[in-house]
């Protein structure tokens, strides 16, 4: 018997080195973009195509809404607001004024809200009154000063009109955009960068491709331009969350996303002294630097001020706001762009980024060009997958599961961040708990069909 013979066969084997931080990092990008991409992106494409339709409310809004929006001949002087006031309670002499919307242009319509009872309660009437002649050019049930079909069309971008369940919805697949996305980026980083020189890595080039491989070079190139966008959507989106930054705790801002607000503290009732009506507290605001569109709202009790705000959207911003006493026109409170946190400010600029608002038809574009192409990167990135099709056969395309590969200072780089991942977005540290679960079981199938 030769002396290799008396070796024991069940001698352990050397434990195989872990592999680096790098290959790693490669191994989890895949498998996240791989599975999370496919759960997510039917949520992402209904996003994309309902922002489509929403980023152009404005222009829808001026289509249906046009009589009662604009003015039938711009007059050499608007009349008084309180006799435009007055036309609107004529009209509607059940109802109680709740604010008034100074016209955003000189061929525009003045707004005066008014709290009509209804069927199911009390109700917001909007009556637009020509501010020329004082006559009503037409009237709207609106919400928060929102038209019905912004209205209809923010609840079915926010939540499908399907409430909180699809506000959840919304927020979850917003949430793990940025996953996705940066998965994807390092990726195709990682796989051109040492093959192919800077030209292949941005363009591509598909003539000596074909099937699967020229799907890759092109999704790859596309995620990468689209990236930046991609996550500038999602980031604003989720800036007007319920959940992000800890906004379902309304006593909480542990961010400091929210704008200051009025205080709007009670002032001394003057029994002697009639109240200064709409006219002069439009004056007063206008006089402390209040300008362009403004809402006014009137005070409800005999010692609440009138509080008058900028509300014109875009550049440069107008967030200004005061409290205006209703017996002395005094302006007893302020609020100024500059009192916003850094914080409240870069929200205040995404979320009219986000609604397309900020920067006019240009930002209106540029948010549908990043819907189109989330979309066809969508449609390429399942079109890659049906080609391997995991259900012929063993799952053949499925990444290899490499959580277990984590150790020391990967593992807690990865727990901090899964950490500070469910902070901010509470929802993704949730259905984290969920995708790891439904990977380990994949991961099992995959072993016992091999």
């Amino acid at each position: 018997m030769s002396s290799t013979s008396a070796v024991p066969s069940h001698r352990a084997a050397r434990p195989s080195p872990r592999p680096r931080v790098s290959t790693v990092l490669q191994l989890v990008s895949r498998r996240l973009h791989f599975l999370a991409g496919i759960v997510v992106g039917p949520f992402l494409a209904v996003l994309c195509l309902t922002g489509l339709v929403y980023v152009f409310s404005p222009q829808i809004h001026d289509s249906l809404y046009r009589t009662a929006l604009h003015v039938n001949q711009v007059g050499d002087a608007p009349r008084p607001l309180a006799e435009q006031v007055r036309a609107a309670l004529t009209a509607h002499p059940e109802g109680t004024l709740k604010s008034v919307l100074t016209p955003p242009a000189p061929d525009r319509t003045t707004r005066v809200v008014l709290t009509v009872p209804g069927p199911a309660g009390t109700a917001d009437r909007t009556v637009f009154v020509d501010p020329y002649t004082a006559l009503i050019n037409g009237e709207l049930t609106t919400v928060e000063n929102r038209l019905p079909a912004n209205t209809w069309l923010r609840q079915l971008h926010g939540n499908l009109q399907l409430g909180t369940p699809g506000r959840l919805y919304a927020e979850l697949a917003a949430s793990w955009v940025p996953l996705v996305a940066v998965g994807g980026l390092v990726l195709w980083l990682a796989r051109t960068r040492r093959k192919r020189p800077a030209r292949e890595v941005l363009l591509p080039s598909v003539r000596d491709k074909t099937g699967w491989t020229r799907l890759r070079a092109i999704h790859g190139a596309t995620g990468l331009w689209l990236t930046a966008g991609l996550l500038v959507v999602a980031v604003t989106g989720l800036s007007m969350s319920q959940f992000a930054g800890g906004r379902a705790d309304g006593t909480t801002d542990p961010i400091h996303l929210r704008a200051p607000v009025l205080a709007a503290a009670p002032v001394a009732v003057r029994p002697g002294a009639g109240p200064i009506g709409v006219d002069r507290a439009v004056a007063a605001a206008e006089a402390a630097g209040l300008s362009g569109e403004l809402a006014v709202v009137v005070p409800p009790r005999p010692d609440a001020p009138y509080t008058v705000t900028e509300i014109a959207e875009g550049l440069p911003m107008h967030r200004g706001a005061v409290t205006v006493d209703p017996y002395t026109a005094e302006v007893t409170e302020r609020i100024a762009w500059s009192d916003y946190s850094l914080t409240a400010k870069l929200s205040a600029l995404a979320t009219e980024f986000h609604t397309g608002t900020l920067f006019g038809l240009a930002n209106q574009i540029v948010v549908a060009l990043v819907a189109v192409a989330t979309l066809v990167l969508l449609a390429l990135g399942y079109r890659m997958w049906w080609i391997h099709n995991p259900y012929k056969g063993r799952w053949a395309s499925l990444p290899r599961p490499v959580w277990r590969q984590l150790a020391g200072g990967p593992l807690i780089v990865t727990l901090l961040g899964i950490a500070v991942l469910a902070w901010v977005l509470p929802l993704v540290g949730a259905s984290l708990v969920v995708f790891l679960a439904v990977d380990a079981l994949l991961s099992r199938v995959k072993r016992r069909s091999a």
